[in-house]
């Protein structure tokens, strides 16, 4: 008979979804999906909103990336002001955003994998956590904790809240930097260095040993995309997109906001709330591709900082081409983080940083705007359509976690078929399949955006658990 397992919830990731895969008679897996089983509608209930208020109302999607959502969001409501912002406030936005990159890839470098990494994947659950690895290895611990408290602090002195920030607003920011705000921030960095030089030191001790992991961890041939500077340096808040080929090609540069939904186009799936974006001349889904630190680490030709540049130089000898594993997102979240780190100690070293200008105001002067940025997990991109009055009449967004879902899903199956045979399997074996999703990083808050008219499963549950009644849409 054929047997379907379920993993539900996936562990150690930021929203709810689950894993099924199906075997057929003979043990062997024929199919493998990943689910993102929770429907938010913020583009719907942002229709009718001022379009001043929606890079607050956008943050509101994620407790962990809000910094992006403001960002994106800001650019796209300066499209539709038609207004440059002033270069100090600039300066100030794409140092929050750094300062989430940072906690955010800490968040899942250290608090969600390390634990496999350290203790093993079969190691005992019930270790197998963040106290497991203080534990175990302290220092590893304590730089976990301390890079992501350095980048929580300076959102927090940036923005006065560490989480969803109101600083970020349309033409800029609220407030410039006080000269004691920069000074306190400058006086982390040296510990913040030590964190992660240590955490790099430790990876590139460890990883060899993970061999059969990078092998079946979402290792194939696909496409990339992320934003890049004129130079072909690493970019997060400005610069265009590139897509790149499994061999290293480009295939399409330069790709603005305005540009964005002209090539780019969402598919959907009966299994999940989240959508799959593919490029459009390649069509779906081989048009799917892959975004966030691996991503980006492919497309850069440099990071624009010594120490990054350095650790760039071992990352591309990994492969000629694209590194493919989606293992390496763990590496090239460490690589991130260094940047992150250099690039907020030059832009605290800017002689205007504390320049008053921060902010340019207009009202609507076009009724449509687009705006885009590099979350720590890819790619993110905000559309917005006004009316007259300024009000939202449409919003559409596409998020970093929709644009690697047909990875996720290619590399859950992969991870699947190469461990589980006769239909024998252990939790071990569980644990790898969710260290493949693990590896992306998806925000499942952030990504579940229905189009259209989308499945629905309700259950009735009485009090002593027993299922009473049962809804399905198909």
């Amino acid at each position: 008979m054929s047997q379907t397992i379920t993993i539900d919830p996936v562990t150690r990731l930021e929203g709810h979804g689950k894993v099924t895969i199906h075997l057929n008679a003979a043990g062997e897996v024929e199919s493998a999906n990943f689910h993102v089983t929770q429907v938010r509608g913020f583009e719907r209930f942002s229709e009718g909103r001022p379009f001043y208020e929606m890079p607050s109302l956008m943050a509101r999607i994620c407790g962990i990336c809000p910094v992006s959502h403001l960002i994106a969001s800001a650019k796209a409501c300066e499209a539709i002001m038609s207004v440059r912002i002033p270069h100090t406030g600039a300066q100030l936005r794409r140092m929050l955003n750094l300062a989430q990159m940072v906690q955010s890839h800490a968040l899942s470098f250290f608090y969600l994998s390390s634990p496999d990494l350290l203790l093993g994947m079969e190691s005992d659950p019930a270790t197998r956590h963040i106290f497991g690895v203080v534990q175990a290895k302290p220092e590893l611990g304590r730089a976990g904790v301390g890079l992501r408290r350095f980048g929580q602090h300076i959102i927090e002195l940036l923005g006065n809240k560490r989480v969803h920030p109101g600083w970020v607003v349309p033409g800029g920011v609220t407030e410039p930097l006080a000269t004691a705000k920069r000074d306190e921030i400058l006086a982390m960095i040296p510990e913040a260095y030590a964190g992660i030089k240590l955490a790099l030191a430790w990876y590139k001790q460890i990883a060899d040993g993970f061999k059969p992991e990078i092998d079946v961890f979402a290792n194939f041939a696909s496409n990339y995309m992320g934003l890049i500077n004129d130079d072909e340096s690493i970019e997060f808040t400005d610069g265009a997109l590139r897509l790149l080929d499994a061999k290293g090609d480009i295939v399409a540069d330069g790709i603005t906001a305005n540009q964005f939904t002209e090539v780019i186009g969402e598919a959907v799936e009966p299994y999940s709330y989240t959508k799959f974006a593919y490029y459009k001349p390649l069509g779906y889904p081989g048009g799917c591709y892959r975004v966030g630190p691996l991503a980006r680490l492919n497309i850069a030709k440099s990071m624009g900082t010594p120490l990054a540049d350095e650790e760039l130089k071992l990352f591309k000898q990994i492969s000629k081409g694209p590194v493919q594993s989606s293992f390496y997102y763990h590496y090239a979240r460490l690589i991130d983080i260094l940047y992150g780190i250099e690039k907020i100690e030059r832009i605290l070293a800017d002689p205007q940083i504390l320049d008053k200008h921060v902010r340019a105001t207009a009202g609507v002067n076009r009724l449509e705007g687009a705006g885009q940025a590099e979350a720590p997990r890819g790619t993110l991109h905000h559309h917005y359509k006004v009316d007259e009055n300024g009000l939202i009449k449409w919003a559409n967004l596409v998020i970093a976690t929709g644009q690697n879902n047909r990875a996720m899903n290619d590399g859950v199956l992969q991870a699947s078929k190469h461990y589980i045979k006769d239909g024998k399997f252990s939790e071990g074996i569980l644990n790898r399949v969710e260290a493949v999703v693990r590896t992306f990083d998806p925000c499942l808050s952030c990504s579940t955006h229905a189009f259209g008219q989308m499945p629905l499963e309700l259950k009735l549950i009485s009090a002593e658990g027993e299922l009473v009644d049962r809804v399905v849409r198909p």
